[in-house]
Parts: structure tokens; C-alpha cells; sequence
């Protein structure tokens, strides 16, 4: 769902309502606590969604966002931000007129609050919408050894509404 924010230049409308995300807490390697927040855009409903399109969407995505790392490299901090909005987390990318409001359940929210940050996962291949826990699983597999995965850290603003 997209929530409006002030008007500025940056990602369109067109392409952050083509995103899906996926979020679940988690444990970094070494052992400590982290929400994860996937972003994969929806498979192409038009001629003009081929596999090269979608991509180069998403990296376009990636450097708004000020470039994210590949698997092998150090992930780091975004220029998305996390906004708490009541009882939910919006993500906000730089120069967007409209945040990207997350799914999320407690326990995920409460990681985000607590920590501050969630590991942000950028897929360059598309995802089905409906994609279940197995399918999220399967497709993360598959991208990670294809290297079709970028990696970041989005940070919570201190702000919140």
C-alpha cells in the first residue's frame, strides 16, 4: 500500500506500486537479531515488463537508494528510510512523493524499533505478490547463487506519527 508524503523527485508512483514486500525476523551471522525486509518487483502484467525492464528498474531502485552491495560485500546503510506510522513501518525512499507501508507483525515491528534498522534485500528478478514463505525461501536460493540479490541496511527515523 502506498502512503503519501511531501512532494519531491525520485522513484515514480509507477514503480513503487510494482513492488512487493516480504518481511521476517531473523539472525545475522553472528547470532544477533535483525528484521529482514525483501523488496522484489510483481511479475510483469504488460509487454512492457520484460525480465530486462524489471531489472533495470530495480537497479535503477538500488542507486536511489545510494547503491547497495552485493552478497560477498559489506552491506551498507541506505538512504531509505523506516518511519513508524501508528502501529505499522513505512519504508520512504529518497526524492519519493510515496512510502512503500510494509507488512509486518509485531514481532517484526518490535525488531525494528528495538534495533533500529532492518536488513533491506533487493531481488532483480521478479516475485509473485501471493508468494508464500516456501516460494520467498526458494526464490532468495535461487537469486542468492545466481547473485541476483542486493544487500542494505534501512534505518528508522526517529520520528514517528
Amino acid at each position: 500500500m502506498l502512503t503519501r508524503t511531501a512532494p519531491t523527485t525520485g522513484p515514480d508512483t509507477g514503480l513503487l506500486a510494482s513492488l512487493s514486500a516480504w518481511t521476517w525476523p531473523g539472525t545475522t551471522p553472528d547470532g544477533q537479531q535483525v528484521a529482514h525486509l525483501l523488496l522484489a518487483h510483481r511479475l510483469g502484467r504488460t509487454s512492457h515488463d520484460t525480465l530486462d525492464a524489471i531489472e533495470a528498474r530495480m537497479r535503477h531502485l538500488a542507486e536511489t537508494l545510494g547503491g547497495l552491495a552485493r552478497a560477498e560485500d559489506p552491506a551498507p546503510e541506505t538512504l531509505g528510510t523506516l518511519m513508524a506510522v501508528g502501529s505499522h513501518i513505512l519504508l520512504r525512499f529518497p526524492g519519493a512523493r510515496w512510502g512503500l507501508k510494509l507488512p509486518g507483525h509485531p514481532q517484526w515491528t518490535r525488531l525494528v524499533h528495538d534495533s533500529g534498522r532492518a536488513a533491506l534485500i533487493l531481488g532483480l528478478d521478479p516475485l509473485a505478490q501471493w508468494a508464500d514463505a516456501p516460494r520467498v525461501d526458494a526464490y532468495l536460493d535461487a537469486a542468492l547463487a545466481r547473485g541476483r540479490l542486493l544487500f542494505g541496511f534501512a534505518c528508522r527515523t526517529s520520528r514517528t506519527t
